[in-house]
């Protein structure tokens, strides 16, 4: 599996880019360079997306979000910087071997599904195999298999114009999934998408993210869609990363003012998880009282339904069963901030916690 980086990403448009990159390096306002002719898209980009991570670049329109994904996949040429992809400089190969690097290891899913209306569903989800020059029977049975991957299974000979928008969406997304593809760049893929479809496309690819481990950069201006796809997330405003994290740390550490206002809104008791909120037990065994558990990935919401009905901290464990963590129901609330929901006293007595650990 392989890692991609971007180091030091300059976009500049104009005037005499190289110029306005030095300028920009040393401290220039963007503003007064777009007054000489000189637009500033992306500046000063860094950040590592590590193999089988789900990587969200998320911004509001003009952030230079997408300017930084075609720079990913060598759509545009950076000002200056590079990309490095499993170690290769993406941005020192020529056209004839980045072509190569696009068609075998780098699939793009896009926004408006960019479906082939006289070509079948099967046929649709084969193209990148035809690119690739795999023989017609070897595509048409990976295409399957990535078409059952999806969903799609039994519409394999339907056409485009058949399909609802999101089985659509499924379709580029099982393009990109047949060619076996180190990593996937998907470019606001969901956002033409009504909400109900597009939350199980949100569903979809996280439960193939679970089963194949890809390495997937996703670019969205929708907060609560980042905030539920991304392992990390990184915030763009005026072309420059602003705050890169977790999605806990971006809300309850804000970078700030702007981040700060951006995330005001986000229903925390989705996204903040018991992660975030445990804390250390005081010994192996604390929490160990025959109490409901629960896992590092159980959201708030269902953490406080858990901890209304037991009056001691909730205990944290792992996949394998071992302690990780308790949390006090005081410390939901605290993440929480304005929760206005019942909140059921914490005083424990001094053998709940000494068995829980607070």
């Amino acid at each position: 599996m392989s890692s991609l980086q971007a180091d030091h990403l300059f976009k500049v448009f104009g005037r005499r880019p190289q110029d306005a990159v030095r300028e920009l390096q040393q401290g220039a306002d963007r503003d007064a360079l777009r007054e000489r002719g000189s637009t500033a898209a992306v500046i000063d980009a860094s950040f590592t997306v590590e193999a089988g991570e789900i990587f969200v670049i998320m911004g509001l329109s003009g952030s230079g979000k997408s300017t930084v994904l075609r720079m990913l996949n060598g759509l545009l040429e950076p000002t200056a910087g590079r990309v490095l992809f499993d170690g290769q400089d993406l941005t020192a190969l020529t056209s004839g071997e980045l072509r190569g690097v696009r068609s075998h290891k780098i699939s793009m899913v896009f926004q408006h599904f960019a479906l082939f209306p006289h070509r079948s569903v099967l046929e649709n989800a084969a193209y990148g195999l035809e690119v690739q020059g795999v023989r017609r029977d070897e595509r048409l049975r990976r295409a399957a298999e990535a078409l059952d991957l999806v969903g799609l299974k039994g519409w394999e000979k339907s056409w485009p114009d058949e399909l609802s928008g999101g089985m659509q969406q499924r379709v580029g997304l099982a393009r990109a999934l047949a060619t076996d593809a180190e990593l996937l760049l998907m470019d606001e893929s969901f956002s033409a998408l009504d909400p109900l479809i597009r939350r199980d496309m949100q569903d979809q690819l996280l439960e193939l993210q679970r089963r194949l481990h890809k390495t997937i950069v996703f670019i969205t201006h929708d907060l609560n869609e980042a905030m539920r796809l991304g392992d990390r997330i990184a915030v763009m405003r005026d072309g420059r990363i602003v705050q890169l994290g977790s999605a806990e740390r971006i809300l309850v550490e804000p970078a700030n003012d702007y981040v700060a206002s951006f995330v005001q809104d986000v229903d925390r008791s989705r996204v903040l998880t018991a992660a975030a909120a445990m804390v250390p037990p005081s010994r192996p065994d604390a929490g160990d009282c025959g109490c409901q558990t629960v896992t590092p990935r159980t959201t708030l919401a269902e953490l406080l339904a858990v901890s209304a009905r037991v009056p001691h901290p909730v205990a944290v464990r792992g996949e394998g069963g071992e302690l990780v963590g308790v949390v006090p129901r005081q410390r939901v609330l605290t993440l929480l901030g304005d929760y206005d929901g019942p909140q059921v006293p914490c005083d424990l007595s001094p053998r709940e916690k000494e068995a829980a650990g607070a």
